[in-house]
């Protein structure tokens, strides 16, 4: 409420639907939660996840997005006090049965403890990232620089790093510990020292990701018309406006040589420092660079100051494949399209699949497997989402949903075939 007592809510003024989507710039931008009418024109100068994020939602009904993504809603609430404007029409604020079901799933899963963190579970992950690490560097300290033992070696940091970039994710969602100092300090250290990254760059983009998962010009994760065009309506319009520069219907084909060897060792090594230096974070840059020493003092003595570069290439060139195929395979073959102002449920449904369970898949993928769980409770631990899939499942059998859950490989598959698909659609548009 903008107001502690809720029976002065008759004292501001009521908007309806029309009035509040008339406020959706960056000079002018509103949002509804929970039936109140927010001005966030200033605060989103402020807000932690950047402004972006916000005018995402701006002329929308945001309840959802904003209990997914904060925890402690009660401190966050003394922030939204002094931004209210009034309320929305109580005649148009009306929650259809689906909204009205997940929220009471919410809350039964929050009962349920789905949202505390198994102390042992993420130990036993910290503590295996680390012991694999030591691991690859050992196995060049006492067997030498043998072709067989870099071999070894770089498989061991390949997983090492692989794993660490899972459990960035946790800590990032700070859904490991209630401090959420704690969690984004232990966050800079898996980002920025341990993979050489940043913290405030992923924040950026996956929160982003998350409040509008495969929405056009809204999730930078789907912004690949560089080289891919995705979904059934970029490829249309592209092909009918003669847009870009590449053969797209050869596109499933190229794949193989672009974004899974290419990502992380070529365009994150610019994003990522653009992205720190263009907002003078030199804070994270130095912690980012203290990563690059620390790989350096390890190998060194082994394979002097070049080697040990070179052989963090082919680690990350080969982090890069697993990476991509993992976080791909839940997202570009569904639904991409413009924003819809659908609501959560549907939204992230329509944009997120499910891969199987099993002890290898929750562990190479780091449970984003549960990928539709985890697109709704983003916050939830992830070793607590395949409790929550029944019950999710339930939900969209209920509602006549689509709940899609695929074997890894054929998950893996169903990118190339989208991509072909995809790219079947510009051409017919392109040559019309």
């Amino acid at each position: 409420m903008c107001k502690s007592d809720r029976e002065l809510m008759d004292s501001v003024p009521i908007f309806s639907w029309d009035d509040v989507r008339k406020h959706t710039s960056k000079d002018d931008a509103w949002i509804v939660i929970d039936g109140m009418v927010y001005d966030v024109t200033k605060w989103k100068n402020k807000h932690p996840g950047g402004q972006k994020i916000i005018m995402n939602q701006a002329g929308q009904d945001s309840t959802d997005a904003w209990m997914a993504f904060h925890n402690d809603k009660v401190a966050v609430s003394k922030y939204l006090r002094p931004l209210c404007v009034g309320r929305l029409d109580p005649s148009e604020n009306k929650q259809t049965e689906l909204m009205k079901d997940f929220r009471e799933l919410r809350a039964k899963v929050e009962k349920m403890g789905l949202f505390r963190a198994s102390p042992w579970f993420f130990t036993f992950i910290m503590a295996h990232i680390l012991l694999m690490e030591f691991a690859g560097w050992f196995i060049v300290y006492y067997f030498g620089t043998s072709w067989t033992a870099l071999f070894v070696a770089s498989l061991l940091l390949l997983c090492a790093q692989a794993q660490a970039g899972w459990a960035q994710h946790d800590y990032g969602h700070h859904s490991v510990f209630n401090s959420s100092r704690v969690n984004k300090f232990i966050h800079i250290f898996l980002l920025n020292f341990f993979k050489g990254v940043s913290s405030s760059w992923w924040n950026y983009r996956h929160y982003l990701h998350h409040g509008k998962p495969n929405t056009i010009r809204k999730d930078p994760d789907i912004r690949l018309e560089m080289f891919f065009l995705t979904g059934k309506v970029l490829p249309v319009e592209f092909g009918k406006k003669k847009k870009g520069f590449m053969d797209y219907s050869r596109q499933h084909q190229y794949w193989f040589l672009v974004l899974p060897p290419l990502l992380l060792p070529l365009y994150f090594h610019y994003e990522v420092p653009y992205f720190l230096w263009s907002r003078r974070l030199y804070v994270e840059m130095f912690w980012m660079a203290s990563f690059f020493v620390r790989y350096v003092v390890m190998f060194k003595p082994f394979l002097g100051v070049g080697g040990a570069l070179l052989f963090y290439l082919w680690v990350r060139f080969l982090e890069s494949h697993w990476f991509v195929w993992t976080t791909q395979m839940n997202h570009i073959p569904m639904d991409v399209e413009y924003d819809g102002d659908l609501d959560w449920v549907t939204s992230q449904l329509k944009a997120t699949c499910n891969v199987e369970q099993s002890l290898f898949n929750d562990w190479f993928s780091g449970h984003l497997n549960f990928q539709i769980e985890h697109h709704l409770f983003p916050t939830m631990p992830r070793n607590n989402l395949h409790k929550a899939a029944p019950l999710v499942k339930s939900l969209c059998k209920k509602h006549g949903l689509e709940y899609q859950c695929k074997t890894l490989f054929g998950a893996m598959k169903d990118i190339v075939e989208s991509l072909r698909s995809s790219g079947e659609l510009w051409y017919e548009a392109y040559h019309m």
